[in-house]
Parts: C-alpha cells; structure tokens; sequence
C-alpha cells in the first residue's frame, strides 16, 4: 500500500474545492495533498491509525485532523459536491451489512443504538443502506446496527428525492414505502412479495438495472475501511464512506 496516490487531476479539482469550503483552513498545499492522501492510505488499507507510514506525518496528528474535519462535515460536503450531477432517471436503494471489529465498541458518552451497532446473524455489524442514481453511483447513506431490517430507511433516503423510477427489492415491498414513492411522483419497481393478498405488477425490464447498486456495494468494498467498520463513531465511519464515495464520483 506504498504507492497510494491521488492523481494529479483528480486533486486538483479536490483542492479547488477544499479552499472554498467554510471551515476549512488550507496554509501548504504539499501538506495539505500528504494528509488526503493519508486518508485515502487509511480507506484503502484499513489498518489502525498507528501503522500509518511516516512519509504521511505523525499519526495522531492526520487522525486529529481527519476527525476534526470529520466533526464539520467536511467529508460529507466534499462528497455531495462532487455528486451534483446525477442521472435522476431513477434511484435504487439497497443495503449491505459489514462486520464491526471488537476496537469498534466503546464510543465515550455514547451507546451501541447511537454508534449503529447491533448484533445479527453476522455478529457484531453495523448495516449500511444506500441509494445510488441510474448510473450507480451514491446519493445518500444510512447507517444502523445489522439487525435493523432494509425497509425501515426506505422513507428517510427517499425524502425530497425527484426521478422517474424508485427501484428497489422485495424487501422493500411495504405499503407506506409504495405510497410515498406515489406521493413524490416516482414509479415503483418493486417485486411484490409471495405473502401478499393482492399481487400486483412491476416493470420486470426496468428492474433488471437494480443490479448498479449492487456493484456500486461491490466497489465500495474495495476499500478495507468500508468492508470492516474499526472507528468508534458513527460519525467518522460515514466520513469513510463518503471519501470513498467521492473517489468512485471523480473516476
């Protein structure tokens, strides 16, 4: 994991961001670039903040700084951005559980409910749920403890959202999910479940595309940091994710 570098172009367009952004404070540009790409070692490595190489700075200082931009949501605002021009033909949500190391527990002022920690048939995990555009690529993200079921969030990453289709599995299949899809103007494609009195129909060649946001979970993945949670707070493991989600945008 030495040689883990952001391109030139590709950063260039994140420093053009970075110095417009309010509460950030960019005084060398070389120093600046050394602790995103840190970040970025520590997304695509997953190891702890200790092992991270020397050539990167002092490690406590990149984690202070890591979590002091993480606390402004400096992340999240880099990610929404860089996500500005979706494709609102139609959006998909989905989840995907990952495992929490033991180092995960123990938030200060603080419980496994609020860190979203929860016990599964997978252990100790916390779930992700996620929307992506008809590209794939990611919107918005929820997180919970594992045990929390698909459809609960459906409402929340649905809100305020425009498109033509909302495509989601049957896990999704409930009748306040349906409704607000109807409400927003959207189309649900969504397969009814077996159990259902009144079966209903779906667009069975637009569903088809609900694969995207299953290889945008694949891709996510990728990065060691997302696969396993290790961060004690919600806060700085979504800050992960959206530096990761970012990255995907800006290929």
């Amino acid at each position: 994991m030495s040689g883990v570098v952001i391109p030139d172009e590709q950063w260039d367009k994140l420093l053009n961001f970075i110095k417009a952004c309010p509460g950030v404070y960019v005084c060398n540009e070389e120093r600046c670039r050394r602790f995103v790409e840190a970040v970025l070692w520590m997304t695509r490595s997953g190891a702890q903040w200790r092992l991270l190489p020397e050539k990167y700075g002092v490690w406590n200082s990149v984690y202070k700084r890591f979590d002091r931009w993480s606390s402004k949501g400096i992340w999240e605002k880099i990610h929404i951005y860089f996500a500005n021009d979706p494709d609102m033909e139609s959006v998909m949500i989905d989840s995907t559980v990952v495992r929490a190391h033991s180092c995960a527990a123990g938030a200060k002022n603080s419980n496994e409910e609020k860190e979203a920690l929860g016990r599964s048939k997978g252990g100790f995990t916390t779930k992700i749920h996620v929307m992506v555009d008809a590209l794939g690529n990611p919107l918005d993200f929820i997180l919970t403890g594992g045990q929390v079921p698909d459809v609960t969030q459906a409402k929340a990453l649905l809100e305020g959202k425009e498109a033509t289709y909302a495509i989601m599995d049957k896990a999704y299949d409930a009748d306040y999910v349906l409704e607000q899809i109807d409400k927003q103007g959207m189309t649900a494609v969504i397969p009814p479940k077996s159990n259902r009195k009144c079966q209903r129909d779906y667009d069975q060649h637009v569903y088809k595309e609900r694969h995207l946001v299953e290889c945008f979970i694949n891709k996510i993945k990728h990065y060691r940091r997302v696969f396993s949670r290790f961060d004690k707070t919600t806060r700085n493991f979504m800050s992960f994710i959206r530096f990761a989600s970012t990255l995907i945008w800006m290929r």
